[in-house]
């Protein structure tokens, strides 16, 4: 059984996702400030939920440390944790911007460099960041400007540990979606055709499919999921 850590679990995309990998048999050890959308996994002997703060990095590394400590080895972390923020040049201050590099950067940067040297150990290891889509068609990104340069940074982590892990199979995959059908995205965009976004399950099928024996052969992936939109 393979264990994956998921942080951001109680988000829309993580509550999918974590009864995704529930579903096909990992052990799931998810990380939220709350447990309010994850009711159907309480119950599960193979699913423990953490209140972390995740912009802590001495309570991140600790975290890592026992999670490792506990099971011996962690096969894969999907980093779903993050924020979005508008804002163009003009009106994106350097407290929106530090803001979002915590959410966006910092949440995934201090659990992913201890394990990736727990990866590189153990010669397995699937690390997984959602990126965006205005990071790669920056013509997007002129009205989330701190948000797309918070994004930026996964993928030039991305490249770091997977130029790092050459000849290890160990590979830090982006996930870099388009919008994503949410609740809160069709309230905020009201008239737009949602059924041009991709839906959380799709991403989360994908998510499962990287971490799977499926994706063995996969190095430096950066996948877009753009459907539509």
């Amino acid at each position: 059984m393979k264990t994956i850590i998921i942080t951001g679990a109680n988000g829309n995309l993580g509550a999918v996702t974590v009864k995704k990998f529930l579903e096909n048999d990992y052990r799931v050890i998810a990380v939220a400030r709350s447990g309010s959308e994850l009711g159907f996994a309480k119950d599960n002997k193979n699913f423990e939920l953490h209140q972390l703060d995740l912009s802590d990095e001495n309570a991140s590394l600790l975290f890592i440390k026992e999670a490792i400590s506990l099971y011996g080895s962690i096969e894969g972390a999907l980093f779903l944790a993050g924020g979005f923020a508008m804002g163009n040049i003009e009106n994106t201050t350097g407290d929106t911007l530090k803001k979002m590099l915590t959410l966006n950067f910092e949440t995934a940067y201090h659990i992913s460099r201890v394990l990736f040297e727990h990866m590189l150990q153990n010669d397995y290891g699937r690390l997984v960041f959602i990126g965006a889509k205005p990071v790669l068609q920056p013509e997007h990104a002129k009205n989330s400007v701190a948000y797309t340069l918070s994004k930026s940074l996964l993928f030039s982590l991305a490249n770091i540990l997977n130029a790092a892990a050459k000849g290890k199979n160990v590979t830090a995959s982006v996930v870099a979606p388009s919008t994503i059908d949410t609740h809160s995205n069709r309230e905020s965009m009201p008239d737009t055709d949602w059924s041009k976004w991709v839906k959380s399950g799709q991403i989360a099928d994908l998510l499962e499919f990287i971490c799977s024996d499926k994706g063995l052969p996969l190095r430096e992936p950066v996948y877009k999921v753009y459907n539509d939109a």
